[in-house]
């Protein structure tokens, strides 16, 4: 692996809405704090603005000893274990920590009453659901509630979501939410699902705007959206647009089509909606991002799209197969979303992986593209800062 690599988590609240980010740094070898604190000051111009927090994480090393050469942003959060703070170096650590004084999250473990005593405040503490029962989250989340805000790790389903919730836990980093729900599987898109998909057709098939107006006018929820997605900050337009005639004459069909498909990512009824419609959404914005300058510019949208749509299934609660055969989308983007390879496959297929914790595949995938870890995180940074625009 050349170069140090970030995935990135979501962090959601009670509302299943992804209020946060875990960056996760991965290295082929040792990472010193220079590697690490370069890789994060690479970013300082795309670091997200905002109250989103980013949480840093960087097990088997020290993090702490990076702040001295990187200018921590006012929304990042280190996280740190007892070891850090307990072992070989934990005093120089300790004190480079409260000089800086960056927001701090301490992981729990056995030894955190006494990492706890170490004279650093933390604005977060992280727990391991793991093979703990409900009693037993309960009795640690109430503990560590005296002294931050608590958020879970390593929760693998729903159930061990509505868990942590029960016993009091403030949020919980975890990619559970993209197994489809067996409670909301169905055969069949329900109307006003069909509804979006029938306006899209029209559009990939360069009907009469008329005829456009005309099914979107038979949806007013549906004109809302439409309007409201492409006047939103993620879209960077420079006046509003007030009508989807004024739409299509500063858009045309081409680029209306992607914020289109954004409307069908958002039908869903799913408890988990908002978090998968921010995966969606960072997955779009980073497939487009990481082709521009590999492939045709006029193929950017379809990878946009490929991204928006490949969550499709899980957020619509119908197969992959019965959503693509009602639309009439390209080849590409049907191959790759049935996993049947194609020119945008391999994008996808690094946008999914990052979602994951393996470092060495990320890398794998982004070289196979000519993609250096630099670009690949920027993209990444750059994918989940217009996310957020866009849930705003």
């Amino acid at each position: 692996m050349t170069g140090v690599f970030l995935s990135r988590q979501p962090v959601l609240n009670g509302q299943s809405r992804a209020i946060a980010t875990r960056l996760t740094l991965h290295a082929g070898g040792v990472m010193d704090a220079y590697a690490a604190a370069q890789t994060l000051a690479a970013l300082t111009d795309v670091w997200p603005d905002g109250e989103r927090i980013f949480f840093i994480n960087c097990d088997g090393f020290p993090l702490a000893a990076a702040v001295r050469d990187w200018a921590v942003p006012a929304n990042a959060v280190l996280e740190l274990g007892s070891a850090d703070l307990l072992g070989p170096g934990g005093a120089e650590c300790v004190g480079t920590l409260q000089a800086v004084q960056p927001a701090l999250c301490l992981k729990a473990d056995a030894q955190v009453g006494t990492a706890l005593a170490c004279g650093l405040q933390y604005r977060f503490l992280a727990l391991d659901a793991r093979h703990m029962t409900p009693a037993g989250l309960g009795a640690l989340a109430a503990q560590l509630q005296l002294h931050g805000i608590v958020i879970a790790l390593n929760v693998f389903d729903r159930d061990g979501f509505m868990a942590c919730l029960d016993a009091g836990i403030n949020a919980v980093a975890s990619w559970f939410f993209k197994q489809p729900s067996a409670l909301t599987v169905k055969k069949a898109l329900n109307p006003g699902q069909a509804q979006i998909v029938r306006v899209l057709n029209l559009v990939r098939k360069n009907a009469d705007v008329k005829e456009v107006e005309a099914a979107l006018k038979q949806d007013v929820a549906l004109s809302y959206k439409l309007l409201r997605y492409i006047n939103s900050a993620g879209f960077g337009l420079s006046c509003e647009i007030q009508s989807f005639r004024h739409a299509v004459t500063i858009l045309g069909y081409d680029k209306l089509n992607k914020w289109l498909s954004l409307l069908l990512v958002t039908a869903s009824k799913d408890p988990m909606a908002p978090a998968l419609m921010h995966a969606a959404l960072t997955r779009a914005r980073l497939m487009e991002s990481l082709g521009h300058g590999l492939i045709d510019p006029q193929e950017y949208d379809n990878l946009f799209i490929t991204g928006a749509f490949s969550m499709l299934d899980v957020l619509l609660g119908v197969s992959m197969e019965t959503v693509l055969e009602s639309m009439s989308l390209p080849e590409a983007i049907c191959d790759a979303l049935l996993g049947q390879g194609g020119l945008y496959a391999p994008f996808l297929d690094l946008a999914c992986t990052s979602e994951g914790e393996d470092g060495a595949a990320i890398a794998e995938l982004a070289g196979q593209l000519g993609l250096s870890a630099e670009s690949f995180n920027r993209a990444q940074l750059q994918a989940l800062a217009f996310a957020d625009a866009m849930a705003q």
